[in-house]
């Protein structure tokens, strides 16, 4: 097959009527030549796509068989080489993105709940956040198929399969949870700084925004995976230090603790700690569609930081004891293991500001992808407006309101994450799946199992916890 140079991602696109795939390109080559048609089928159980060039009009004409185990190429347009996304990569870009800011408020959100209760919940969130990002992969990777392209974000897949409601829905999800976090991001970064650095707030605000909006408008895919592979290594090693200084005053008592009671008031924050979906269309396009590799950097990146999770909210709520919760209410249990131990502060200071940095860089790559997707600019280069739209406006929210970090996460975890990372996943693949008019051409292999049964789960326990907030704030429960 002959790639035309200008192209930077080569498809295997569908055509009408029957299983084609044809590299993108080829279809605007010159009406005088021949069209190459390729028939393909995705083989029971297989990881590739068995795909057959032919070379005349009929199918029992002379033809040759290929074998696919991606949609497309990723080329680099100045070499014509082929840059494919590697697994490591997208696992610490997952990773990365899923250990935030969220992390920081656990301990504050599981203090009543307790250890027990609340390393259930953390299960039960990881569990269900893997599974509304697999279902985000699938209806992305088809919706590739359709448009013969890579590079595309929620908007195209809840314009596919929701109509112009679900574009509205999706984009007002998208947008709110991704500036409110990005604003929770830089207070709470900009406040490290300023203590650290002694420079003032907007300062530390902006150095910080531009360092890390640079790496992601400048880098390429393999540095910004090199850069979060360190950020994320500091993060392992600066928590390993944290675990060590603070589990000498670890009260093993203070773990049994369990009121399941109190679970309810914490699942938006522990569902808002493990978001990462925002990166999923990056990661697709990136790695080609190649499903395997999807899910596994899905999986794998979201299981280091539940076991991270699991261990930091067990140092944090087992170093306080049952006097120090009657004697006062704990509003913030990490800064009382800070003000206890000197030694701490430094180390979770540096821990704190690695998790936000890697957090930030998948929300920054996620959130100008999603606009340059909704400005309808052309994909392959970047863009300054939609890495401006991006970076502007929460460093000017978060000079405005320094304290904003804690209601920030509160309602971008009640009202964003479960929405847009909980209902409207689980609604775009129903549709895809089960419904005819999305496309009359077969799909790829279900990346979560279970069928209608599952995605009524996914969205009905969402729609609980939202209801149940709802209820909550506004005093009728």
């Amino acid at each position: 097959m002959r790639l035309p140079s200008p192209a930077m991602q080569i498809p295997l696109a569908r055509l009408s009527g029957r299983h084609v795939c044809v590299a993108q390109a080829a279809a605007r080559l010159n009406a005088s030549r021949k069209l190459r048609r390729i028939n393909y089928a995705a083989a029971v159980g297989s990881r590739s796509f068995s795909c057959f060039a032919l070379r005349g009009e009929t199918a029992e004409e002379e033809r040759s068989e290929l074998e696919f185990e991606r949609l497309f190429s990723n080329l680099n347009q100045a070499t014509l080489k082929r840059e494919p996304g590697s697994l490591s990569s997208a696992v610490f870009l997952v990773a990365g993105t899923t250990v935030g800011a969220g992390v920081l408020a656990i301990p504050a959100v599981t203090q009543e709940s307790g250890f027990l209760a609340s390393a259930v919940t953390c299960v039960v969130c990881w569990v269900f956040m893997v599974a509304t990002g697999l279902l985000i992969a699938e209806v992305n990777v088809n919706t590739m198929c359709e448009l013969g392209s890579g590079g595309v974000s929620l908007v195209s897949m809840a314009r596919r399969t929701l109509g112009t409601v679900g574009v509205q829905v999706a984009c007002w999800s998208y947008l709110f949870i991704h500036y409110a976090l990005l604003v929770a991001y830089v207070a709470r970064s900009s406040d490290i700084l300023t203590n650290s650095l002694g420079i003032p707030l907007w300062e530390s605000a902006t150095l910080f925004s531009l360092v890390m909006g640079g790496i992601c408008y400048f880098g390429s895919q393999r540095f910004i995976g090199g850069v979060n592979g360190v950020l994320v290594f500091g993060i392992i090693t600066s928590f390993a230090a944290l675990v060590i200084v603070a589990g000498e005053d670890l009260h093993w008592e203070a773990l049994v603790k369990a009121n399941i009671g109190a679970v309810p008031m914490s699942i938006p924050v522990i569902a808002l700690s493990f978001v990462y979906q925002n990166v999923v269309p990056v990661l697709c396009t990136n790695l080609e569609g190649d499903l395997s590799k999807v899910r596994s950097a899905i999986v794998w990146g979201t299981a280091i930081p539940l076991g991270l999770f699991l261990v930091w909210n067990a140092v944090i709520l087992g170093t306080i004891t049952t006097a120090d919760m009657d004697s006062v209410k704990i509003t913030d249990p990490l800064q009382l293991l800070q003000d206890s131990n000197g030694v701490v502060g430094p180390i979770v200071e540096v821990f704190s500001l690695l998790a936000i940095a890697t957090s930030y860089i998948g929300f920054v790559l996620g959130l100008s992808d999603f606009l340059s997707d909704l400005l309808k600019l052309p994909s392959g280069k970047n863009k300054p407006l939609p890495y401006l739209l991006t970076l502007v406006p929460p460093l000017i929210l978060s000079l405005l309101d320094p304290e904003i970090f804690f209601r920030a996460l509160d309602f971008a975890g009640t009202y964003g994450v479960l929405v847009l990372f909980g209902i409207l996943p689980a609604t775009m693949s129903w549709l895809d799946r089960y419904s005819d008019s999305t496309s009359s051409f077969p799909r790829i292999p279900e990346l979560v199992p279970g069928g209608k049964v599952t995605l009524a789960l996914i969205g009905g326990a969402a729609s609980w916890v939202i209801l149940s907030e709802l209820l909550e704030n506004f005093g009728w429960k």
